[in-house]
């Protein structure tokens, strides 16, 4: 059995005793508390000061919990509110398009699928919640790429592999995609990714206006196209889909 790291359960230990008691806590009480050194304690505690997940009062001396707990915990929250609120309208666009169903938010320098529905057949298939996407390429990478202008910094500045030989990786024809992508409220991805596969997409946005994510459908190219384009039928049930979980997280516009 694999040995946890020390150093790792002791500022685990550290969080969740700031985010227990008192707001604020001095390094003998924290020392104390976790029966460390003060300074095994210091260490740690600057290691957490310096990322960010521990801030300390320039006053008082003492230790609070940072603002990256805050914008992780949020991220946490967002992502499972979309989930939340994309179930009822993914399952439905699996049974009106009879294709896979995706839904993905940006995750370091790709697209995290949150969500998978299964394509209503009897075909074997595999679960993909979890799986990592590209942003270049994908459908949903393309859409998150035009309206998030994060993940758009995150496309250019990442390297674009040439998946097949429809992968578009130039910058140039790259920033065309975006634009028809935003004319078009939804991106497409005819083979780019992976031989006989097409995929369509469109962008969800929260209250904010904000966009949180990326709804899609997946499979093979001769069904979800005609005469080499998307069929419009199911890009308008796509389009749908993302208006629906849009609305449902406050998006007043949609």
């Amino acid at each position: 059995m694999a040995r946890n790291i020390q150093s790792l359960e002791r500022a685990a230990a550290m969080l969740r005793l700031l985010a227990g008691g008192e707001r604020r806590l001095g390094l003998s009480d924290i020392a104390s508390s976790l029966g460390l050194a003060k300074g095994t304690a210091h260490g740690i505690l600057r290691t957490l000061q310096h990322e960010g997940f521990v801030e300390q009062d320039e006053a008082s001396g003492r230790y609070q919990l940072g603002a990256e707990l805050l914008r992780l915990g949020t991220t946490y929250l967002d992502v499972h509110e979309l989930r939340a609120r994309a179930l009822v309208w993914t399952d439905d666009l699996a049974r009106s398009s009879g294709e896979s169903v995706y839904l993905g938010v940006l995750h370091q320098q790709g697209v995290l699928i949150v969500h998978h529905v299964f394509r209503p057949d009897d075909s074997r298939q595999v679960l993909e919640i979890g799986a990592m996407q590209p942003l270049h390429s994908t459908a949903l990478g393309k859409v998150l790429s035009a309206y998030d202008p994060v993940a758009h910094s995150e496309a250019l500045d990442s390297p674009r592999k040439a998946f097949t030989d429809r992968t578009l990786c130039a910058p140039e024809q790259f920033e065309q995609v975006l634009d028809l992508t935003r004319a078009r409220g939804y991106a497409a991805d005819l083979e780019e990714t992976w031989e006989g596969v097409a995929s369509i997409a469109a962008p969800i946005h929260d209250r904010r206006r904000m966009p949180v994510g990326a709804v899609g459908i997946a499979g093979a190219v001769e069904r979800l196209c005609r005469e080499g384009e998307p069929r419009p039928e199911l890009v308008a049930a796509v389009r749908d889909c993302a208006r629906a979980v849009s609305r449902d997280l406050g998006a007043a516009r949609f």
